[in-house]
């Protein structure tokens, strides 16, 4: 039995996570004993806080705004995902302290898609142009999407994102469009919300995309949205009137969740049983 396996979240402001529930029940799948904290760590107390970690036998540990991109420096190695989209969410702690840098988000935003939905050569619309975007350009691009349109409140400041996604994904078309412009969205296969508009606390009740534009969609398109609480987003609630397939964030959250466990323990956790705890902990807590 594996002992003492201490993991943990860095970032700041930390709120409330889903992710103790997430890796407590996949302790307990594994008759494990660990732990997995939250740290609140400033951008000036990144430096200290990673050799906190180092020094004090964590196996690893998560990574949040606003260190996902800074935090890879301190890296020995890193896979292919943080190499294409310079964002880590993962890192794994070496016998010798060095570091290895993982981007799990990636991973959990495309398992999120159904098995049976072909992206391949075909289009997708991603409302936002932050870093969350980046990781689910990654996945469009292992998925065979040809073509993106990036929809950005400021197309000006959206340039170097976009500049960079261009690079990094030659082989895709990627347009950027003001949001302001959007209109018929029937040649798209897949929208994807990675803004924070319609979390809880944060216009809540607001949808990134109207009501025309999500029933212009094809009928098979895919509405995708990242944010997990509430669970039932304005936008998700959108694609059900408009009788649209849909996926909601929690599963890109689990599956991230479970990419990162197998990273630090070599053991993959059931993405049902996590999947139950996590909708429990909605319902306990009244998210």
């Amino acid at each position: 039995m594996m002992e003492n396996i201490k993991l943990a979240l860095i970032g700041y402001p930390l709120g409330h996570s889903l992710s103790p529930v997430l890796y407590k029940c996949a302790f307990d799948e594994f008759n494990i004993k660990g732990t997995y904290e939250l740290l609140q760590t400033r951008s000036e107390d990144l430096i200290n806080q990673i050799k906190y970690l180092r020094t004090n036998k964590y196996f690893g540990f998560n990574v949040t705004i606003p260190h996902k991109v800074p935090v890879s420096l301190f890296l020995s190695k890193y896979d292919e995902y943080v190499n294409m989209t310079g964002s880590v969410n993962t890192i794994k702690i070496e016998e010798d302290l060095s570091l290895s840098g993982f981007n799990t988000d990636v991973a959990g935003f495309f398992e999120a898609i159904p098995k049976d939905v072909n992206l391949k050569n075909k289009k997708a619309a991603i409302i936002g142009s932050g870093g969350a975007a980046r990781a689910v350009c990654a996945g469009l691009y292992k998925k065979g999407i040809s073509e993106i349109d990036i929809y950005t409140r400021n197309v000006i400041n959206s340039k170097e994102t976009v500049d960079t996604l261009r690079k990094r994904f030659n082989e895709i078309k990627i347009n950027s469009i003001q949001t302001s412009l959007m209109e018929n969205l029937n040649d798209v296969n897949i929208l994807v919300n990675t803004t924070p508009l319609g979390m809880k606390n944060f216009e809540e009740d607001n949808s990134p995309v109207d009501d025309k534009n999500i029933e212009s969609l094809p009928d098979d398109a895919i509405v995708y949205d990242i944010v997990y609480n509430p669970l039932r987003t304005a936008l998700i609630s959108k694609a059900i009137k408009y009788n649209k397939r849909y996926v909601c964030g929690l599963d890109m959250l689990i599956y991230q969740a479970i990419s990162a466990f197998e990273i630090w323990t070599g053991k993959k956790p059931d993405f049902k049983t996590m999947k139950i705890k996590a909708l429990e902990e909605f319902l306990i807590n009244s998210y």
